[in-house]
């Protein structure tokens, strides 16, 4: 089948002819209609992780299944599907339950394992939802990752209607899909950005206040603190929690350390949480608030032929939403 291939890590993508992914007992493929982008694509061709090789990336994707495993009961041959892509053995949804992204077993589709990014995926029967019907191919593609991460980011901070969140560095899949749900759970938001058009994008998506992110200080006491950029806004972020607030992190674009000021830590009995993904139960409850309406934010549609160009828009980090990529009639 034709896919984007990575060969090395560190690499590049190139366009190529790849064997079809096996299939297992307990496994779907998918014909994928649309995939999505995410900084994972980029962060595998540095070599943070390195996946087997060769690898196919692509960690959202939404398709119609082809063929199904001789253990499979959930779905049939024909159905239009998203694919969850936070994958967990059986031992540790059992273990864990909600929390099974904590498990040792926790891996991302399209990062640990071939994804989305060609004619055909494979994916756990588990991790595959019939789509939306109510929603384009397009939105299908753009949801999985990022609002899965964003919803558990909200249950994690614990996030209840009046609250103010802070949404550090508005643009990215994770952080459009933030402001959506924070607003879904009336939330009231705040975001920055260093992009005067980024901040007047989101005021329009609702957003009650956007502050520019190179202020020296940023005007805002939030109840809870999205923080994904890392060591460039931490600082700025800690000091804009209020007393009791929490800080929740899925990531660190700008780095991987940030500097702790302790007694603030513990004068202003704030909490630091630490979040990845979703689990079953909470991609499930994805799925209810899309069904009922849930905006999701698409910055822009590229072909596949055109993937390239497609991962250096979100390289420059020009986009506000999710880049999205329909596949045609590639085989």
């Amino acid at each position: 089948m034709k896919a984007w291939i990575l060969n090395d890590s560190p690499g590049t993508y190139s366009w190529g002819e790849i064997e079809t992914p096996a299939l297992r007992p307990d496994e779907v493929r998918i014909r994928v209609v649309t995939s999505a982008l995410n900084h994972m694509d980029l962060w595998v061709t540095r070599g943070m992780p390195k996946p087997p090789l060769p690898h196919i990336p692509g960690c959202d994707a939404a398709g119609i299944v082809e063929e199904i495993g001789s253990e499979v009961t959930s779905v049939a041959i024909g159905d239009e599907v998203v694919v969850n892509p936070g994958v967990s053995p059986i031992e540790d949804i059992v273990k864990y339950g909600n929390n099974s992204p904590m498990g040792p077993g926790f891996m991302i589709w399209g990062e640990h394992c071939q994804g989305g990014h060609g004619a055909f995926a494979v994916a756990p029967a588990r991790n595959v939802r019939r789509r939306p019907s109510s929603r384009s191919w397009e939105e299908c593609a753009a949801f999985p990752l990022a609002y899965l991460t964003a919803l558990r980011m909200l249950n994690r901070g614990r996030v209840r209607a009046g609250d103010t969140v802070l949404i550090v560095g508005i643009g990215s899949g994770v952080s459009t899909a933030a402001l959506s749900l924070a607003h879904w759970f009336g939330a009231r938001t705040v975001v920055t950005s260093r992009d005067p058009a980024k901040r007047e994008a989101a005021l329009r998506m609702g957003a009650s206040a956007a502050i520019d992110s190179s202020d020296e200080r940023w005007p805002v006491e939030a109840d809870v603190v999205i923080e994904s950029v890392g060591p460039a806004t931490w600082d700025k972020s800690v000091r804009s929690l209020a007393p009791g607030g929490r800080m929740v992190v899925c990531g660190g674009t700008s780095g991987p350390k940030a500097e702790i000021n302790i007694p603030r830590l513990f004068f202003k009995q704030f909490e630091i949480i630490g979040s990845s993904m979703g689990s079953y139960e909470e991609f499930d409850q994805l799925l209810t608030i899309i069904d009922a309406g849930l905006p999701i934010e698409i910055d822009s549609v590229y072909p596949i032929s055109e993937y390239e160009a497609a991962l250096h828009k979100l390289e420059q980090a020009e986009q506000l939403g999710k880049i999205v990529i329909t596949h045609g009639d590639v085989k």
